[in-house]
């Protein structure tokens, strides 16, 4: 098919779709004077309060159901008779298209200043809409029968929800909806045959193309206009009832009630998500993202078992560490006299005052290491293979095989609108559009670029000024914690190293905090100036803004320490200084991992404990704020309406947040890992409980949101795979640059002289000499000592000799081994996960075959459908009937065949 052919297609299917619309216009039309008539009258008449129960979800007259709730108050500015205009001819406009509304006064509300639009979509209208959003509806229960549980299932019993919750619903096969096929399809009662997240989906769709006037020569439409002029102060679908207890009847079942049973509550930690029922209540979207937070703390148990296996190899193996051993021993490291780590202030100091500093480095920088490092590299793959046959698996459970992005995705946004003063003719409607040309864009683009990279920047100068931080008062610590104790053979843990490590640790995600809470409101309001078209490229060009910052924000100062912190510091006599001014820092003679691990322990950490309490806390206060002002007249009956408008709203961005959070903590999982073994079981204990304070809050702190429908995680997903290839490299790096593993090799296998334990001296060996005498004078201590060498961390050859202080041959062989292990760890990682990813299939064979089924047995279903229809229309005319049913086999034979 050409490119000519395809737009013809497209174009007669939006024909179709206006067909629909002005369908249902023309069809409500022709009834609106008695509906008109009738709603006037109960508008009319006031409501009682012991004529309907507080939890009640229906209108007054206790049959049609409520699907949607718009809300306003008196505005006596000077724009209130415009907003009452638009409103009334919105309203108007509503009726136009069929759904019925019911107002309540303000003085029934129980702040008496805020009037409720009750929203009802009667069956024409659904029937409608449902045809021309393509929603799939059952037509024949499945013969398919569930995926049975394995042995090893029966031992997570206890993991296990009932089957009532599991699976609310039973399986069918399933059919895009067709108001001219009604008897195909299983209806047993019109007032449940659409669930309600369908139904506030139509309604939903009805309101953000509903038009309100002609303002400066241009047509209004759209509730997100109206809501962002104020017109209206919100719009939401309903809540089932009370999460604390069952619906009373003639209200349906209550799933907020069993959701908040089964999944909200912290004592079920341990039980599985009921996901069908998420997606039944909030729609695909957000079920999607339970989906993969579910899946990916799944993974993350088999990540936090090794991690943690490795941890106890090192706490073992940390008293029989030679290295430690002979540092902390007095005779070995407390006898090795250190070169001050600052210039003039800071004394010399004894090796063994870091006794407990080494053994603890010991727990993360050993053997395993190198393997945990290769593990975690293999276990990224697996994770985002096994990921995409999840979201397949998903696809075919959730009837999202066939699924193409929602057309409400793909709408213009008002703003856009309001901005645009050229039109274009759209290709595929034939209609004309607002057009904003490229150069009126250019100068947003530029603004929006040159302000990331203005706070990008300024993230890089914070951590500047933490380490200045540190540099300036590392002399400070010293001069308290080495002065008189430096040259005695102490043991202490709390280092100059290790306490300027934690205090610069600490302020840095201080520093992180706040410069995140800043750049999300300049963020959202750049993206806005950019002036978007639709939706979708509006969260996709916050998105990319919101990670290139996250990025840096959080990763920058864990990237430095691990990198570049003590690799590039010179020696005694000729030190690298930052602004010619502060000497470059140092790492402790272990090594800078305890340094990564201990920033990396207190951001990740600081930033999972921050965010839960945040999120707990948050909507928990604002909720209890706005009830205790809005419960002033307390003889009013506090409606289900009232009480959900009195709740927060989750807001439509409300899912990118809870993404971005777990894509963070994924790179804090993959690109560090190798420093700190036990960062996914940190990870796996922060999600447990996420998933329940997110459960928690949608349930019982947040309006209900308006279901839309998803097939994945969308751009995140790009984004997990960039981050799994980039954390080979990073660990890669950090076990040959920050770890001290490789040194260690080296020494074992090519500088042991000692037989029957080869490490013994390595601390002896990886220590240079300094003369004392070639210190000039403005970096030498002020005290005079009698000793006349120090010690430092590096290879270097002695002053003795006659390439004083050059680096010696074991610095080559030392850096040859580190090139050698991040050329072949990578190789051998990514060659791993290229024979995985080929291995394993994205979509698996048996849902390949159920795809293949369902599609079979639906066009059998269809075909014996018209064929019996057929039958009816042509009566007993046996010979054509035949002819007809020889041509509707053979088309069913053909699409058989392409299955």
């Amino acid at each position: 098919m050409g490119d000519a052919d395809l737009l013809e297609v497209l174009a007669e299917e939006g024909e179709k779709v206006n067909k629909h619309i002005d369908y249902s216009f023309q069809m409500s039309e022709q009834s609106l004077s008695s509906r008109e008539t009738s709603f006037l009258i109960n508008e009319e008449t006031m409501f009682q309060k012991n004529q309907q129960s507080k939890d009640s979800i229906f209108f007054r007259d206790g049959i049609r159901q409520i699907d949607f709730v718009l809300s306003y108050v008196d505005d006596i500015k000077k724009d209130a008779e415009l907003k009452a205009e638009r409103r009334k001819e919105f309203e108007k406009n509503l009726r136009k298209t069929g759904l019925e509304l019911e107002i309540e006064d303000k003085r029934d509300s129980e702040d008496g200043r805020t009037y409720f639009v009750k929203i009802h979509a009667p069956w024409e209208v659904l029937v409608t809409y449902a045809e021309v959003l393509g929603i799939k509806m059952p037509i024949k229960e499945s013969d398919i029968p569930r995926p049975k549980h394995t042995p090893i299932s029966y031992v997570l019993g206890p993991v296990r929800l009932p089957l009532s919750v599991k699976y609310p619903r039973p399986e069918y096969f399933t059919a895009q909806f067709s108001r001219h096929r009604q008897e195909l399809f299983l209806i047993e009662d019109q007032a449940t045959f659409f669930p309600s997240s369908s139904r506030n989906r139509i309604v939903y769709y009805i309101l953000s193309r509903c038009p309100f006037g002609i303002e400066d020569g241009k047509k209004r439409f759209g509730i997100e206009r109206l809501l962002n002029s104020n017109t209206y102060s919100s719009a939401y679908p309903l809540h089932d009832g009370q999460y604390w207890k069952p619906s009373e009847p003639p209200n349906p079942t209550n799933e907020r009630y069993t959701l908040h049973q089964n999944w909200a509550r912290f004592s079920y930690f341990y039980k599985e998500q009921p996901l069908d029922l998420i997606k039944n209540y909030y729609g695909e979207k957000i079920g999607i993202y339970f989906v993969f937070l579910g899946f990916y703390t799944e993974m993350l148990f088999f990540a936090a078992v090794v991690g943690l296996a490795c941890f106890i190899y090192g706490l073992l193996s940390m008293e029989h560490n030679t290295s430690s051993t002979e540092i902390c021993d007095p005779e070995i490291g407390g006898q090795m006299i250190m070169c001050p780590l600052c210039d003039q202030v800071c004394d010399y100091w004894r090796l063994n005052s870091t006794c407990l500093a080494s053994k603890f480095s010991h727990l993360f920088d050993n053997e395993s290491t190198v393997f945990f490092a290769i593990f975690m590299g293999i276990w990224v793959t697996l994770f985002l293979e096994f990921w995409k046959q999840r979201q397949a698996r998903l696809e075919y459970e959730w009837d999202l095989v066939d699924f193409e992005e929602e057309q409400q995705q793909l709408q213009l946004r008002p703003e856009f609108e309001a901005m645009c003063k050229h039109r274009k003719l759209n290709a595929v409607t034939k209609e004309m559009e607002p057009y904003m040309p490229l150069y009126t864009r250019i100068p947003w683009y530029c603004l929006s670029g040159a302000t990331v990279t203005l706070w990008m920047s300024l993230v890089v100068t914070s951590m500047v000024a933490v380490i200045v931080y540190r540099l300036s008062v590392f002399a400070t610590f010293a001069s308290f914690m080495e002065s008189d104790a430096s040259l005695k053979q102490v043991k202490s843990f709390l280092t100059p190293q290790i306490t300027t490590s934690l205090t610069g640790s600490c302020l840095n995600f201080i520093v992180i905090l706040i410069l995140n809470f800043f750049y999300e409101k300049i963020s959202a309001w750049i993206t806005k100036m950019e002036i978007p078209r639709t939706y979708q490229e509006y969260e996709s060009s916050l998105t990319l803004k919101m990670f290139l910052f996250q990025f840096v924000n959080f990763y920058s100062s864990c990237f430095y320490v691990a990198f570049f912190k003590g690799k590039f510091v010179g020696y005694p006599g000729k030190y690298t200084y930052l602004f010619n001014e502060w000497r470059s820092e140092e790492c402790d003679p272990g090594g800078c991992l305890i340094e990564l691990t201990t920033q990396l322990t207190i951001i990740m950490t600081g930033k999972q404990i921050f965010g839960n309490i945040k999120e707990a806390i948050y909507p928990l206060a604002l909720n209890w704020w706005r009830r205790r002002k809005a419960r002033t007249n307390s003889e009013k009956l506090y409606s289900r309406w009232e009480q959900d408008h009195d709740l927060e709203s989750f807001g439509p961005l409300g899912l990118f947040y809870e993404y971005l959070e777990t894509v963070t903590q994924f790179g804090f999982v993959t690109l560090f890992v190798a420093s700190f073994p036990l960062a996914p079981l940190l990870a796996l204990i922060n999600n447990i409980v996420e998933i329940r304070v997110d459960a928690w809050k949608l349930t019982t702190q947040y309006r209900r949101t308006v279901a839309s429908k998803a097939h994945s995680i969308g751009v995140w997903q790009d984004i997990l795979y960039g981050m799994a290839v980039l954390s080979v490299a990073t660990n890669a790096f950090i076990v040959a640059f920050t770890s001290d593993i490789i040194p260690r090799l080296v020494y074992y296998y090519a500088y042991s002289t000692n037989a029957t334990q080869p490490m013994t001296g390595y601390v002896n060996n990886s220590l240079s000499v300094f003369l004392i005498a070639d210190f000039p004078n403005h970096t030498a201590p002020s005290e005079k000592r009698d000793f006349i060498t120090c010690r430092y961390r590096d290879y270097r050859y002695p002053p003795d000799d006659e390439n004083k202080y050059f680096h010696n041959m074991q610095f080559w062989h030392v850096l040859a081994a580190k090139m050698t292990f991040i050329i072949v760890m990578e190789h051998v990682v990514f060659l791993v996960k290229f024979l995985l990813a080929w291995m394993i299939p994205d979509v698996p064979k048996d849902v390949v075959e159920r795809i293949k089924r369902e599609k079979l047995m639906t066009i059998k279903i269809l075909h014996d459908f018209e064929l019996n229809k057929l039958k009816e229309n042509l009566g007993i005319n046996s010979n054509e009937f035949a002819k007809h049913v020889m041509i509707e086999e053979n088309k069913a034979q053909l699409a058989k065949s392409t299955i």
